[in-house]
């Protein structure tokens, strides 16, 4: 399984994606929220992440679904993201909600950078990936998009 977020809208503090999966939109989640992108081209990641408040890096990252020590229940979880730790996928509403992480949604607001639906998106894509896993299928997770043609600003 191969699921793309695509980048689009790039606010204050936030960010917000299209999600497609094996090149389909799910309508029950076609959102991604996140912190906002900080990433500079060919700095590192210690250059411009801040820590809790910025979105992980463009890339493709392995998906696993395990326990989650922090929200103690199976979640999916993308591996070896570089610069960061417990990434995850799971609900909330707002960029305040993400610390890092990614946030379902099936309706959203690009000018106030909010999700609604969340839960359920989430239950649906995490189905989703659950039985992919569960029938031997790897399942990536890529990021796709950078502010201003793939420049960032430090700051």
């Amino acid at each position: 399984m191969n699921i793309v977020q695509s980048r689009y809208v790039f606010g204050e503090d936030f960010t917000l994606s299209r999600l497609l999966v094996d090149g389909e939109v799910i309508p029950e989640c076609p959102y991604i929220l996140e912190d906002k992108v900080r990433e500079v081209v060919g700095l590192p990641i210690a250059a411009w992440k801040v820590g809790g408040e910025t979105a992980i890096p463009v890339g493709t990252y392995k998906v696993v679904v395990d326990m989650s020590q922090r929200f103690k229940k199976l979640m999916m979880h993308l591996l070896n993201v570089p610069g960061f730790d417990g990434i995850r996928v799971h609900a909330g509403n707002t960029s305040h909600d993400t610390e890092g992480c990614l946030i379902t949604g099936r309706f959203a607001d690009g000018r106030e950078g909010m999700v609604w639906g969340s839960r359920d998106a989430r239950d649906v894509l995490f189905n989703m990936v659950f039985k992919a896993l569960g029938d031997d299928e790897e399942v990536w997770w890529t990021v796709e998009g950078l502010p201003e043609g793939g420049r960032n600003h430090v700051g």
